[in-house]
């Protein structure tokens, strides 16, 4: 507002006066300045005061004596006199005439017809007719903004452009507010005096008489105000009238600022103001226009930064204007840029190390994140907002950007931002000279990285960025690039890839050649401790793109040892680019950069450089108590995942490396037998928060290649070692408890049975460890496996043992299984001292049944041998797939080579090898499942006590089959025999050991049903499978029971005489089972019985006996079916019953004769009792 240059506003030390009514300060003011305040001091003066204390009246008394001499003080007392009640009526009368008349300019009651113009009459009025003309005009005035819908108009109003009156205008104007605020509200006032001319200086009058009203006016002001101020004239009038404001009251104007930032209105007040404010203290770091600029455009707040971009889009449309905010603010950042450049600049490159460089002046440590901001707010002012900038601006950024600052992490950050924002506004560099400025930069970059990175003690440097931008422009990754540069900039902004094309051809052609990039990379050191916690771009970001790009391959540059070593470098939390590299790493091992030339792989880790890494983890009960790890459990679990997935990527690409004659070297299974995996993944499993995807990713490969190892039933047996409960306990283990050693607990077990309480007491205290604290007892407990086998050894021993042996399954399961494989062999075994390796279990995993024969009988350890079979046919099903898979299409590919050219050579199935495998596979299950059956029959001597396998399955009908708790079958008897056997005998034992057999069994029929046809059935197998039939009716259960049936059939016409009746006596009643469960095999049955029964009945009619009777029946029953089952009943009830005497001097086909009878009636009434 340029019409109010020329007069005085309030000062900001006499606005403050007012605002605390400091006396002593208002009467230091001049009188100028103190008859802009007239107003409100006669108004204090005269008015009855609220406040009634001494201190009060001797302000009062200052206050009138400082007025007494000012002559203007009398009009103003001479409009205190008026009577405003009044004056207000017919103000609002006037206003209702207007509404009525639409707002014409026709009489009017506040003012009668003027004779001369308002300046006139003004002057020649008396004091109440001053205010009603005043009051009239202003009026006029409101109402007109009310009815202009937004629209700004200057309103021409002699009363206030007159120079002359404009302090008496003022005075009335103050009171008329004062004495009338519903009448006139401050703020509608204060927009009303915007359309007039020295509308910003009545309106700091105005507020500086009503001090309390600043945040008042100035939010209803930025509140009606424009979103672009400086479009308009009424933006431009607004902001210029706030900024007066603010300079009247400095210490609100950040706060005026953050209003307009709010509402998101007039963004060159908020420029102004910063421009305008002057701080206390002075931050030599960065300034406010800088803080304040880059806040609104990379803050989180989008509609703001649309907002304030708008401002800037807006402002360079329009002609360069001094005047104009944007022209300021670019002013003063080009002045601020300039301020900390380097005073001179050298043209040639530093030879030596030091910092800066002979006859070179760099940037200045103090200046360097100053430097910085200003580098962003740029690149912001023109990535985001669209700032276009001038030549100078353009040159200075330029030489602002190839300075060269000290070697701090604040350096280093400065290179990182101006190497980026070269990348992104390519078009700074236009002259031959600028890019030959900015070569010589770049190579200074090259050169001082290495002294910067020791120097600053950073891990993240500038010169990993560098290698990354190169290797993205050597594969064309442009997006990368800008990706990388978005990241690096902290902002989004929009880059065309062909602006990068001036940029690739230098780096690609004159700095960094692809040779020079992988030989570069190889020789940055790696990052210590590296985690997730260090943020930016490392060197592993830099290998894992040449990886990608088969770069190291393509020219011969190894980069194992640079893995290595940061693989070995590594910490929680991990770091997310580890697994991406391993995985790029591995494929650059198996596979060529190019089929022409196959040798040009990756070296994979050594097999010493993977057991160093170990070393202090082979076995973690050991090496805990001997110190500190030397490796993090990070490395320990990124180099076993690297293992696995190596093993597993080459067993996937051994048919590509077999037509390429290629066969990459696998890993020993000696070096795998001394890693623990099972240690490790259980640590993992606790720190999955901090090793990302790394715990999920091991599961996948250790189900995959290692299935033995990630049993459901090992990670249920978890939860009672690893619960809530085993918890509690520990935690009530006193730390001072005596620590037994491994001598003492193998001197207990030497002493055995005399020495039961102490190794009861020596096992107990093991049970309240860790599984990893056992690891060290592991030895000396299995050892002594042998000597439990003894009659007088307390079953609770056994079972103690049996709980601790499953807790170090946990987390040694393949050691502990070797361990304990060759602890429980025969006594003749161990004096031949015959040791088993794990590759000997995996292949022939039916070595864990050549264990001691006591064993069977030996409940808590015959669960131990029944867990390591289940494992060891799992590995070796895994083993035999990996030999497969390994030596398949190597052999195959070979014997494509030596049979060309030999004509007639007949050509080997492909599917030979598989088959084989799987009869293997299928002959080891049905092994396994034949030995177990064996062994559930009873002994000779188990028999002489009452034993058969009749009672045992008579005994558990109607149970489900399942792993019972040890011991609890002592207790479940059922009658005759069982009463007699006393507690702890053979009888309980062996159905124990039956029930822990059947459970195993019914697992593996579930998880191959195949294996059933290939068990040879014997008594036991079938009487078990029609008890699982009526617990499981299921379609796997009915495809058994069919091939049981077929079985039956069969040996039937190959047994003999004497193994026939030993062999239908006790099988045949299982046919009721299998005809209760599944009705469809009805026919099959009968079918059978009737074919049993004739073969019978043809041998007994060979000799001299005469059963007509009986054989009569049989053919009745195999002509008319449907008619006996109708007489079923009566046929039941009528069927004379026959002692065991009478059957066992009868002819044994006789016997098996009334046998087929009496299963017919079973069978019968079971139906009929359904019914």
């Amino acid at each position: 507002m340029a019409d109010s240059a020329g007069l005085q506003f309030v000062s900001a030390f006499a606005f403050e006066a007012m605002q605390k009514v400091d006396v002593v300060r208002l009467a230091a003011l001049s009188d100028p300045e103190l008859r802009l305040l007239l107003p409100c001091l006669v108004r204090m003066a005269l008015c009855a005061p609220a406040d009634q204390s001494q201190s009060w009246a001797q302000d009062k008394k200052l206050i009138l004596r400082l007025l007494s001499g000012v002559e203007a003080v009398n009009s103003i007392v001479a409009l205190l006199s008026v009577d405003f009640h009044a004056l207000e009526q017919d103000a609002r009368k006037e206003q209702q005439l207007r509404h009525k008349v639409g707002g014409s300019n026709g009489e009017s009651i506040l003012v009668s017809q003027l004779q001369h113009g308002l300046t006139l009459e003004f002057e020649h009025s008396d004091p109440l007719r001053r205010l009603r003309l005043t009051l009239g005009e202003l009026l006029v005035i409101m109402n007109k903004v009310a009815d202009s819908n937004g629209e700004f108009f200057l309103k021409s109003s002699e009363l206030f452009e007159s120079p002359v009156y404009l302090e008496e205008v003022a005075d009335v104007l103050c009171i008329l507010q004062a004495e009338l605020p519903s009448l006139l509200p401050i703020v509608d006032v204060a927009e009303a005096l915007l359309h007039v001319r020295n509308g910003d200086w009545f309106l700091c009058l105005l507020v500086a008489n009503v001090p309390d009203s600043f945040n008042e006016v100035c939010r209803g002001l930025i509140k009606n105000g424009e979103r672009q101020d400086e479009e308009s004239l009424g933006g431009r009038r607004r902001t210029e009238a706030l900024r007066q404001l603010c300079h009247m009251n400095p210490s609100q104007a950040l706060n005026i600022r953050a209003m307009a930032v709010e509402e998101c209105h007039l963004p060159g007040l908020g420029v102004a103001l910063t421009l305008d404010y002057k701080p206390d203290a002075a931050d030599e770091a960065v300034s406010p226009l800088v803080s304040y600029v880059s806040g609104l455009l990379l803050g989180t707040n989008s509609k703001v930064r649309t907002w304030f971009s708008m401002f800037i889009r807006n402002g360079q449309q329009r002609k360069r204007e001094s005047s104009s905010v944007l022209w300021q603010m670019r002013r003063q950042l080009l002045l601020e840029l300039v301020a900390i450049l380097p005073r001179s600049r050298g043209t040639h490159m530093s030879t030596d190390g030091e910092e800066g460089g002979a006859g070179y002046s760099g940037l200045r440590e103090e200046h360097v994140v100053k430097a910085s901001a200003l580098l962003r707010l740029y690149c912001a002012l023109m990535g985001i907002a669209g700032l276009r900038p001038t030549d100078e601006e353009s040159e200075q950024l330029l030489q602002l950007m190839t300075s060269r600052p000290p070697a701090t992490p604040a350096g280093v950050r400065f290179v990182s931002l101006s190497f980026c924002k070269l990348l992104a506004f390519p078009t700074l560099v236009s002259t031959p000279e600028q890019e030959q400025l900015m070569v010589m930069w770049l190579s200074w970059m090259i050169k001082e990285e290495e002294y910067f990175e020791s120097a600053a003690g950073v891990s993240a440097s500038f010169g990993e960025m560098l290698l990354l931008v190169a290797m993205y422009f050597h594969s064309n990754q442009l997006s990368s690039i800008i990706e990388l540069v978005c990241s690096t900039l902290g902002m989004k902004i929009a880059i065309k890839p062909s602006s990068l094309s001036k940029m690739k051809t230098i780096f690609t052609q004159e700095i960094f050649t692809e040779q020079v990039v992988t030989a570069h990379a190889v020789r940055v050191a790696v990052t210590n401790n590296l985690s997730a916690n260090i943020t930016g771009f490392l060197p592993i970001h830099c290998i894992y793109q040449l990886l990608r790009s088969r770069a190291f391959t393509k020219h011969k540059v190894s980069i194992k040892d640079w893995i290595y070593r940061q693989l070995c470098e590594t910490t929680t939390p991990m770091h997310t680019q580890l697994i991406p590299l391993i995985d790029a790493y591995i494929n650059s091992i198996l596979t060529p950069a190019s089929k022409a030339n196959p040798e040009a792989t990756n070296q994979p880790i050594t097999e010493l450089e993977i057991l160093t890494v170990f070393q202090s983890a082979a076995w973690p009960g050991d090496g805990v108590r001997g110190g500190r790890q030397r490796y993090s459990i990070t490395t320990q679990l990124l180099i076993l995942y690297y293992i696995l997935s190596y093993e597993e990527n080459l067993l996937a690409s051994t048919k590509q490396l077999a037509l390429m004659q290629k066969k990459p070297k696998s890993y020993s299974a000696a070096l795998m037998d001394q890693i623990p995996i099972k240690y490790l993944v259980t640590q993992a499993q606790g720190l999955q928060q901090e090793l990302g995807g790394l715990h999920s990713a091991l599961l996948r490969l250790l189900a995959t290649n290692y299935p033995h190892l990630s049993q459901v039933e090992d990670w249920v047996c978890e939860e009672e070692v690893t619960g809530t409960l085993p918890l509690l306990q520990k935690m009530m283990l006193p730390s001072n408890t005596c620590r037994y050693t491994q001598s003492q607990l193998h001197q207990a077990f030497q002493k055995l049975p005399s020495s039961s309480p102490r190794l009861m007491r020596v096992l107990e205290h093991l049970t309240l460890l860790s599984p990893g604290d056992l690891i060290p007892y592991a030895e000396a407990l299995t050892a002594s496996m042998a000597l439990l086998l003894e009659p007088a050894v307390p079953r609770r021993i056994l079972q103690t043992l049996n709980k601790l042996w499953m807790g170090l399954n946990s987390v040694m399961p393949r050691r502990l299984w070797v361990m304990t494989v060759n602890a429980l062999q025969p006594s003749a075994k161990l004096l031949r001292q015959q040791r088993y390796t794990q590759n000997d279990l995996m292949v022939d995993p039916l070595i864990v049944l050549r264990c001691d024969q006591s064993v069977y009988r030996c409940p808590p350890l015959m669960d131990i041998v029944l867990h390591m079979l289940n494992g060891y046919l799992l590995a070796s099903k895994a083993y035999l797939h990996c030999h497969l898979k390994e030596t398949a299409d190597f052999d195959r590919q070979n014997q494509t080579v030596s049979s060309l050219g030999v004509p007639g050579q007949p050509e080997t199935p492909e599917v030979t090898r598989e088959e084989l495998k799987n009869a293997l596979l299928a002959a080891q299950d049905s092994a396994a499942v034949q030995i177990l059956l064996e062994v559930c029959l009873p002994t000779s001597e188990e028999q002489l006590l009452g034993a058969d396998t009749e009672s045992l399955l008579k005994s558990i009908r109607g149970s489900v089959p399942g792993k019972m708790k040890q011991g609890s079958l002592v207790s479940r008897g059922g009658g005759g025999v069982e009463d007699a056997e006393p507690e702890g005998g053979l009888l309980s034992d062996l159905r124990e050991v039956q029930c822990l057999i059947c459970c195993l069994l019914h697992q593996m029929f579930i998880a191959d049903p195949n294996i059933a046809k290939l068990v040879h059935f014997q008594i036991f197998a079938i009487q078990l499978l029609s008890y699982l039939c009526t617990q499981y009716a299921l379609p796997k259960s009915l495809s058994v029971a069919r091939l049981a049936i077929s079985v039956m059939g069969t040996l039937l016409t190959v047994l003999t005489h004497a193994k026939r009746y030993s062999f239908f006596m006790p099988t045949l009643p299982c046919l009721v089972a299998f005809c209760q469960a599944f009705p469809p095999l009805y026919d099959e049955v009968t079918a059978l019985l009737v074919q049993v029964g004739q073969v019978c009945a043809s041998d007994v009619a060979t000799k001299a006996r005469d059963i007509d009777p009986l054989i009569a029946r049989l053919q009745n029953l195999k002509e008319k079916p449907q008619g006996a089952l109708v007489q079923g009943a009566s046929s039941k009830l009528t069927l004379p019953q026959r002692t065991a005497e009478e059957l066992g001097g009868a002819d044994i086909d006789v016997q098996l004769c009334y046998c087929v009878e009496a299963t017919f009636m079973d069978i019968i009434s079971s139906t009929l009792h359904r019914l």
